[in-house]
């Protein structure tokens, strides 16, 4: 069975954007490529135990076995040993990473407690959009009584798009909540405020 996201951008997500970026040519349209889930374990990625259960959420999560990441280097102050566990990390491609989607934009987003929405700076100029979820059991696939630890991960999603205004266009198609970061243009305002009370100090001077 085709996923409904899948289907939903090829019948009418592709011509959305070919209308709104005035494309001609289809396979120009910007897409999702793949999914990538990252989940630290710190510590934790010690305890075999805990492993276990951090792969066993992640894998229900993804519908995907996860890899087990290394620490490339020793570095005292986080504790960490080269080649020890650091992390787990899925790829996501094709019908799972639309089946992954529909659930993250439709039921897990959604529960997280005072969401506002994702920020756009949180994409770069290459079509990569990342952004972090502190608690994995926002997820419906994961059972609250049974969790010891509640974890973040990080979720890139990247596209063939090749700005950040064509990546912000792609995700909104696909419903995500993604607002304006007004973090940076409050700290422009500072800015501004702050040189024009300079200047007066200056002509009074």
């Amino acid at each position: 069975m085709i996923p409904r996201l899948k289907e939903r951008y090829k019948k009418e997500i592709i011509q959305n954007l070919m209308s709104k970026l005035n494309y001609k040519n289809i396979n120009a349209v910007p897409r999702i490529k793949k999914i990538v889930l990252n989940m630290g374990l710190g510590p934790d990625g010690l305890d075999k135990k805990k492993m276990e259960t951090c792969v066993k959420d992640i894998s229900s999560i993804a519908g995907q076995h996860p890899v087990i990441t290394k620490f490339k280097k020793s570095i005292s102050n986080f504790k960490s040993r080269k080649g020890a566990n650091a992390g787990l990390k899925v790829t996501l491609r094709n019908d799972r990473m639309y089946e992954f989607l529909d659930r993250l934009v439709n039921i897990a987003l959604p529960r997280i407690k005072d969401f506002r929405g994702l920020k756009d700076s949180a994409c770069d100029k290459f079509g990569n959009f990342t952004f972090g979820i502190k608690e994995h059991i926002i997820f419906p696939e994961i059972n609250f009584d049974k969790v010891d630890t509640i974890r973040g991960m990080d979720i890139t999603i990247v596209t063939t798009s090749n700005s950040k205004d064509n990546t912000i266009y792609l995700l909104k198609e696909f419903n995500f909540p993604i607002i304006k970061d007004t973090e940076k243009r409050k700290k422009k305002i500072k800015k501004i405020i702050k040189t024009e009370n300079k200047e007066e100090t200056k002509e009074k001077a």
